[in-house]
Formats: structure tokens, C-alpha cells, sequence
């Protein structure tokens, strides 16, 4: 089975602009990224997708596959379909590029044992044991019926304990799988009701009664959204370092 890992990897950013090339304990940002994603089992190929020429010629210099795509692209999954467009594969696997230290394994708990037949497209979530990421709306929120699937996203806390105090909140995780039918779907849907008030790009599956599966995963991420976010990434690689957990670029 062929399966294209992608990372959509963007300059523009309203919080920390050209995030994917900061420094990070001698590396851009975006190279610790790519590192972690290569070592994933059952990954075909690895490559960033881009419209900006100051990371293609970043990750050309380190050796890294890229793909220059359009700037007009309004999501990151509009980007992987034109990727899709010119890179065939059975799945494409989309990893975002502000988790510089994403575990291989949560790649690896999405990827499909068989070949998808027609549309397919999957999310990891992890549970929340923060009452700070329960509200924090940059965590995206789901629920999910009994088999597993997405029936909602949303930034606000879901769902809302008014009868029990027994339950527990998800977040995604930004790791997805799609098949190139899935891809197409979203390519040509346009934005839901929901979609654009939550601003979630996958509402867009679930709006139009297109399955979303869920994986449930253990996973503690460490995004980086502002350059404080960085500084606390920074200072856990240099604890992993030093616990020999995790080599350091020469």
C-alpha cells in the first residue's frame, strides 16, 4: 500500500509568522517535524507542501521532498488535495508541521491495515485531563457515536456534563487520513453552516454525512502556536537530550 505522508507548511501566520523556520536547538522548526514523521513504520514518502519559496529552499537544503503549491488556498487540506493531484498514493497521511515532536507511533495508530475502497478519511483524538485544554479553544473538541465516528467538533467544551459528572472531553490531534476520494469531496463542498462559524476544517465531512472515523490514542502533544509555545518546546528537547532520549542535531 502506497501511503504519502504530507505536511502542509505555511509562512503567513497571525500569531507567529514563519513558524515553520524558527530555530529550534540549531534546526528549523519544520526539520524536526519531517525527522519525526520519517520514522514512522508503513510511511511511503515524506513531503512538505508549500506556497512559500523561503521553505522549499529550507527544506531543499536539508535534503527534504517538498512541493510548491498555490497561495490561494483557503485550508491545509485544500493544499494536500493539490498534492494529491500530482503525487498518486492509496492514502495520503497529513501531519501538521507545528508539532515538532509527534511521536511515530501516533502516526502509525492511523494508517489503514487494508487499501481503502472509495472515500476514507480518519482523525486521531486523545483525551483531555487539563480542565485548562477543555477551554481552551485552539483544542478542537469531538464527540463521537458508538462506532467511533465524528459527530461533532466544536471549540467549546462538548460535551456538556448537565446529568453526569462521569465523562470525559477529546481533542483531535492534528494527524488525518484520507483517501483521494475523500481529498476530491472536500476539494468540491463547500463550506458548511458550522464550518465556518467553528472555523474546523473536518465539519465539513460531518456536515455532509461523510463518515469521519475517530482513533482514539494516548498522546501528549506540544504544539507551537506563539513563540512562548517554542521557548517550552525548546526546553523540553533539551530535558529529552539530556535524558538521552533524544539526539540533537550536530
Amino acid at each position: 500500500m502506497n501511503i504519502l505522508a504530507v505536511i502542509p507548511a505555511r509562512y503567513a501566520s497571525s500569531r507567529f509568522p514563519g513558524k515553520p523556520l524558527a530555530d529550534l536547538a540549531g534546526r528549523p522548526m519544520l526539520w524536526w517535524v519531517y525527522r519525526q514523521v520519517e520514522k514512522a513504520r508503513g510511511i511511503s514518502g515524506v513531503v512538505v507542501a508549500t506556497d512559500d519559496d523561503r521553505i522549499a529552499q529550507m527544506c531543499r537544503s536539508y535534503g527534504m521532498d517538498v512541493e510548491m503549491t498555490r497561495s490561494d488556498h483557503g485550508t491545509s487540506t485544500e493544499r494536500v488535495h493539490e498534492v494529491a493531484s500530482r503525487r498518486e498514493a492509496d492514502v495520503y497521511v497529513v501531519i501538521n508541521g507545528d508539532e515538532p515532536l509527534i511521536e511515530p507511533r501516533l502516526i502509525e495508530a492511523i494508517l489503514p491495515k487494508t487499501r481503502p475502497e472509495g472515500f476514507f478519511c480518519a482523525n486521531l483524538m486523545t483525551e483531555i485531563h487539563r480542565p485548562s485544554e477543555a477551554v481552551d479553544f485552539t483544542n478542537i473538541k469531538v464527540v463521537t457515536d458508538f462506532q467511533g465516528r465524528a459527530l461533532f467538533m466544536s471549540r467549546s467544551p462538548i460535551p456538556y456534563p448537565k446529568s453526569s459528572i462521569e465523562y470525559s472531553y477529546f481533542k483531535h490531534v492534528g494527524v488525518l487520513a484520507y483517501s483521494r476520494e475523500a481529498l476530491d469531496f472536500f476539494a468540491r463542498t463547500p463550506r458548511g453552516y458550522n464550518e465556518r462559524i467553528e472555523d474546523v476544517n473536518e465539519l465539513r465531512f460531518i456536515e455532509h454525512g461523510m463518515p469521519l472515523q475517530m482513533i482514539a490514542v494516548e498522546a501528549e502533544t506540544l504544539s507551537v502556536d506563539t513563540p512562548k509555545d517554542l521557548e517550552a518546546v525548546r526546553q523540553e528537547v533539551l530535558r529529552r537530550a539530556g535524558r538521552g532520549e533524544l539526539e540533537l542535531p550536530q
